[in-house]
């Protein structure tokens, strides 16, 4: 379902929908039994049919008392032709139930179109989420630059890609949950018997048996590697985006700078060991993988640092930061 849809009634479909909720099952030991305890709450949703709106999500989700790497849950799902993210959570910021990292496979509902992101677009995302449910959660991007060319790799995400995975792997600090989203609306010509069906479905092909992949990158050569820019040209933007953002009437309180490596192998390298190699050796950064269907892979690691202005602040706030970006398209 492309929550970005419109159909005939826009003005209801920018209000949020009719149920919002989450049901927490009792703990398990192991991701297997969290597999059945979902597939028995998806039998009983489905047998008794609980919500009369016409509009709805709902999150179900398992406590896991052993701790799992989200990224290995994800690489026991390489089987599956289903959209699939990670995001990994960033250092020191607050999330709520200590979330590590999430990973997820196939999309209880999807907001993408080849348009630039609009008022309309970024209401349809927001009636599907709620403070009172902080882990309903959209993972996406958006285009830099929407109005420039598309080159062929891109065009299956759009101007930007946002999903709410079906099927949803929470590494935590003190352990694990696996979770499922059920998204549905009348509207949009999904309904919760589509929603519900299309779920055990992906359920059904879903692997509970986790296995630790090695953290390294296979053994390949490098046929050629091409920076844009350059890494001549990187050091004097970023040099250039410092000295900008120091001088005293500088109206700039963030700068972001990309830079894209283009690099040809003499073979496919899986796009979940290039993120997990990232990850170990990504240090203050944090990174993130998106793939929708039938697509490329876009895996990123994003490094942070701060810049604090010399005038006029004290040490402890952080007026201005520069935040490079490095991405990967895997084709």
């Amino acid at each position: 379902m492309n929550g970005c849809k419109e159909g005939e009634n826009k003005r209801k479909e920018t209000e949020p929908v009719g149920t919002i909720e989450t049901r927490t099952l009792s703990p398990v030991t192991s991701t297997a039994m969290a597999m059945y305890s979902l597939k028995m709450a998806i039998s009983e949703l489905k047998e008794g049919s609980p919500f009369c709106t016409s509009s709805g999500i709902v999150r179900v989700e398992v406590p896991i008392v052993e701790r799992v790497e989200a990224i290995d849950w994800l690489h026991s799902q390489n089987h599956l032709l289903l959209p699939r993210c990670y995001f990994s959570g960033r250092e020191h910021k607050s999330v709520p139930g200590n979330l590590v990292s999430i990973a997820g496979v196939g999309s209880a509902v999807f907001f993408s179109q080849p348009q630039p992101f609009s008022h309309f677009d970024w209401m349809s995302i927001r009636r599907f989420l709620s403070e009172r449910c902080p882990l309903i959660r959209a993972y996406g991007a958006i285009r830099f630059n929407a109005k420039a060319k598309v080159s062929s790799e891109w065009l299956a995400f759009g101007s930007f890609y946002f999903m709410i995975p079906q099927v949803e792997f929470n590494e935590l600090e003190g352990g694990s949950m696996l979770t499922i989203t059920i998204a549905w609306d009348n509207a949009l010509s999904w309904s919760w018997e589509n929603a519900i069906n299309a779920l055990q479905e992906t359920l059904c092909k879903v692997s509970s048996s986790i296995v630790k992949f090695p953290k390294q990158a296979p053994p390949t050569l490098i046929l050629s590697s091409h920076n844009i820019p350059s890494k001549v040209d990187w050091n004097v933007a970023v040099n250039r985006a410092l000295q900008m953002i120091e001088r005293n009437n500088s109206s700039l309180s963030k700068v972001v700078l990309a830079r894209s490596t283009r690099v040809v192998p003499t073979a496919n390298i899986d796009p979940l060991t290039w993120l997990a190699c990232l990850k170990v050796e990504g240090g203050n950064a944090y990174q993130f993988f998106l793939q929708p269907p039938n697509a490329p892979a876009f895996i990123g690691n994003t490094v942070r640092f701060s810049q604090r202005r010399r005038h006029n602040w004290p040490n402890s706030v952080i007026k201005s930061c520069v935040f490079c970006v490095y991405y990967f398209k895997i084709c």
